[in-house]
């Protein structure tokens, strides 16, 4: 087994954890099944991570991180204001329309941490990540393109976390792919609406 550095042993299980947890379930995965979806032994995902809450907390960070690397390329400067939200929320999508598992895992792990005792501020820790990669976001586009907020930054963001999420489940529930790109121009006007350009 090839040794590697510590930070990318955790990402390669952080990976594997994803990937189980998305096949199996988060109650049924165990440190074990992840050991062995990383090729890797037990010993060494108990040097990398010193609880399943460490593990679980780097299993959101790198989700969030898997789609917000998507969107920041995505909202580069265009010709209006709505093309670049659009471009925007069209990278979101299509990421989730082309790994729905990862986004479900989500919501296991939100009602998985709810549900543990001790684990409940993970979910808390999810929720505030999600509006971090939101101010993330706004800032970019704030600076990118002079633009000037109707509502304080730290609302907007929690209201995209809120509605993305919310548009999430309903897709993972209901599919239906012709209905939105409707509702995705529905939301760019609404989120175009926020905001004033300078």
């Amino acid at each position: 087994m090839a040794r590697l550095p510590s930070a990318e042993r955790r990402r390669q299980l952080t990976e594997a954890a994803i990937r189980a947890m998305a096949r199996d379930g988060v109650p049924r995965t165990t440190t074990r099944s992840i050991a062995a979806e990383a090729g890797v032994s037990l010993s060494v995902f108990h040097y990398c991570f010193d609880s399943k809450q460490q593990l679980i907390e780097s299993v959101i960070t790198t989700i969030t991180g898997h789609y917000v690397t998507v969107v920041k390329e995505a909202i580069r400067p265009r010709a209006t204001l709505e093309e670049t939200v659009r471009a925007g929320f069209q990278a979101y999508w299509d990421h989730v329309r082309t790994h729905p598992d990862e986004h479900m895992l989500t919501y296991e792990l939100t009602q998985y941490a709810l549900r543990q005792p001790g684990f409940e501020h993970l979910a808390r820790r999810q929720y505030e990540l999600y509006a971090e990669a939101y101010t993330g976001l706004i800032d970019q586009l704030r600076q990118a393109m002079g633009l000037r907020l109707r509502v304080p930054v730290p609302v907007l963001a929690r209201y995209l976390a809120a509605m993305t999420d919310g548009l999430t489940l309903n897709y993972l529930v209901l599919g239906d792919d012709s209905a939105w790109t409707a509702i995705l121009d529905t939301v760019t006007a609404h989120v175009a609406g926020l905001v004033h350009e300078n």
